[in-house]
């Protein structure tokens, strides 16, 4: 679940009608007893419709990330291959504060519809692109959409879900992942093979349609309008705007600097840097940054442990080729495990029995990951057969399916209602930061010790086989194991000062 993987529709979904200043009186049946599930009569739509949602998000980072290189090959973009990536992920950090905001503001209905078209709009931008600088404005597109919908999803689940079952839907949106970890990558390349590129993004918009039907409708039922209908309406925050734009701008600029390590790439690392650090400081909960007890940490742990593995795990389908001789097909499917793993972690988390065991399970999942990503590099030495990284690297999934989905739990359960918003774009502007700094930081030293350039590796893998320095590979995966056993200790400081 590599987040490098992050990430002719004639049909294109409208906005929802009028926003609904107050939420409506939930009737009786909305109420649900602890027999009920996620899949009973009170949620059946709703849950179908927000799991198709997770599904078609999961298909398209699956897919697309297969598609990729052959896009830019044929646009003349391998250059600037890596923009593609970041151009979402920037992007999408923006889309993360609107949708906290305007999700608390007027519900999660609007933010999540817009989203899903922001999405299905650039996927269109980029299946049409004529020139690699518009298939890159349709990346930013999608990204601007995605960040609206994540968000937005977890303002879904805390408005319409009662506490026993958050859980569940958490676990439930992992397991949307398993079917496209395995068959998205075969899909794509046969597609790609068969039909072109283009097919790959053009087809995935079609799919919208299914889950705006489904889901929409219920959410306007279950979750529309403000979490306070007494309270004013309030407005949009410009200054919090303001710190999203000078983020997704910031984390652009050291991404761009960290591609190219000449002298000259200081002046945009700088300038990045300065930006990036008071609108982190300024849109993260006070104390993220030193481990405050409580939310801060909850936040906090969510960026090192997604950061630390995603970071690492875009480098083991290069390590597998490079060094080992694979194929990148067999390499990718080195990983499909995981997809499973990660599924399994997150439904044992979701068991009502787990639940006074929460932190004790995420520093479990902490410590996991950690020993994983330092395992990696084993197969560098001959004598270490493959398969033994595909098992370390399914244990380590299993840690993060714990860690991930346990994050969301704690954040929900410590947010107000009317904070869910804010706190979730908080949660997730942690994690998608987390994974764009610590994926530079590691392509960086990945480059200076002789790798070549990070972004550029899905597109010459195939033909550089023994081209990269070992030492290379193990400069990346051993600072993310240590950053993820620093998760590990922050898992000790999940709960708020009062309760401890």
């Amino acid at each position: 679940m590599s987040a490098l993987e992050p990430r002719g529709p004639e049909v294109t979904p409208q906005p929802p009608g009028p926003v609904i200043s107050a939420a409506p009186e939930r009737p009786a049946a909305l109420d649900p007893g602890p027999e009920d599930g996620v899949l009973s009569r009170t949620y059946r739509a709703l849950s179908i419709g927000i799991i198709a949602v997770v599904l078609l998000i999961a298909f398209e980072a699956t897919a697309v990330g297969t598609a990729m290189p052959v896009a830019a090959r044929e646009l003349n973009g391998v250059e600037v291959y890596a923009f593609a990536f970041s151009s979402y992920f920037t992007t999408s950090l923006l889309g993360m504060v609107v949708a906290g905001q305007w999700a608390d503001r007027d519900g999660p209905l609007r933010p999540l519809a817009t989203g899903i078209a922001a999405f299905a709009v650039g996927l269109v931008l980029s299946g049409t692109a004529t020139a690699m600088w518009l298939f890159i404005l349709g990346r930013a597109v999608q990204g601007l959409g995605g960040g609206l919908v994540i968000v937005a999803l977890y303002v879904v689940i805390g408005r319409a879900y009662p506490e026993h079952l958050r859980p569940k839907i958490l676990a439930a949106f992992a397991a949307s992942w398993i079917i496209p970890s395995i068959v998205g990558p075969l899909a794509s390349g046969t597609v790609t093979e068969q039909l072109g590129w283009r097919w790959v993004f053009l087809g995935i918009p079609a799919l919208v349609v299914f889950p705006l039907a489904l889901a929409l409708p219920a959410i306007r039922r279950m979750a529309a309008g403000s979490a306070d209908p007494s309270a004013p309406r309030p407005p949009f925050d410009r200054h919090r705007i303001r710190l999203a734009l000078a983020i997704s701008v910031g984390a652009g600029l050291l991404q761009y600097a960290a591609q190219d390590l000449v002298w000259l790439s200081l002046l945009p690392a700088a300038a990045g840097a300065a930006l990036l650090v008071p609108a982190v400081l300024g849109l993260l909960p006070k104390g993220t940054y030193r481990a405050a007890r409580g939310l801060p940490s909850v936040v906090l742990l969510r960026g090192l442990a997604a950061g630390s593995f995603i970071a690492a795990e875009s480098f083991v389908p290069l390590m597998l080729v490079t060094q080992r001789g694979l194929s990148p097909t067999m390499a990718g499917f080195s990983l499909a495990a995981g997809g499973l793993t990660w599924a399994l972690g997150s439904f044992l988390q979701s068991r009502p029995r787990m639940e006074p065991y929460r932190e004790k399970l995420m520093a479990a999942g902490m410590v996991l990951c950690g020993l994983a990503i330092a395992a990696a590099p084993t197969v560098l030495i001959d004598a270490v057969p493959v398969w033994t990284l595909a098992a370390t690297w399914a244990l380590g999934c299993f840690g993060m399916g714990m860690v991930i989905a346990s994050t969301s739990v704690m954040l929900l359960k410590l947010s107000a209602p009317e904070e869910a918003g804010a706190n979730s774009a908080a949660l997730q502007i942690s994690d998608g930061l987390s994974n764009i700094m610590l994926l530079a930081a590691g392509g960086a030293a990945f480059a200076a010790l002789g790798g070549g350039a990070v972004g550029h590796h899905a597109a010459t893998a195939a033909s550089s086989s023994g081209g990269s320095h070992p030492a290379a590979f193990a400069v990346v995966f051993v600072p993310m194991a240590v950053v993820a056993i620093v998760g590990a200790w922050v898992t000790t400081r999940l709960k708020p000062a009062a309760a401890v």
